[in-house]
């Protein structure tokens, strides 16, 4: 059975996960009240399930963990670009069996995408050839 692990070998977060790897992305190293009064201003969460979360991901070597002061500052293992990289690719490789015009077709066929979006995207590909 396969393992939802990375290239690299450290396991998938999970979208709770990904949340707390998100705030410490934006804002760097920090303490689980700090995250969890982050992850308030999005929605209610106990800090008992931050910490409880984040103690997971440090032990899943997601996180690593300095406790060299009273308040333990927790600090991801991998950085936000390679870690979305990776996400991304296994995404394309699972959904659209590698294939990134397919998983673009999907994104520029939905409504969601602004006028202004597809210039960018325009832009972008001419800038590539």
């Amino acid at each position: 059975m396969k393992s939802n692990q990375t290239e690299n070998n450290l396991p998938e977060p999970t979208k709770a996960e990904l949340e707390i790897l998100q705030v410490l992305w934006e804002f760097g190293p920090s303490t689980v009240r700090f995250v969890n009064d982050k992850l308030n201003e999005q929605r209610e969460v106990n800090y008992t399930s931050t910490l409880k979360q984040m103690q997971i991901l440090a032990e899943k070597g997601i996180l690593k963990r300095d406790e060299s002061q009273m308040k333990h500052i927790y600090i991801p293992v991998e950085a936000e670009e390679k870690t979305k990289v990776q996400l991304l690719d296994r995404f394309v490789n699972t959904l659209y069996k590698g294939s990134a015009s397919q998983l673009m077709m999907q994104l520029l066929g939905n409504e969601k995408t602004s006028k202004q979006e597809i210039e960018e995207i325009k832009r972008l590909l001419d800038s590539m050839e």
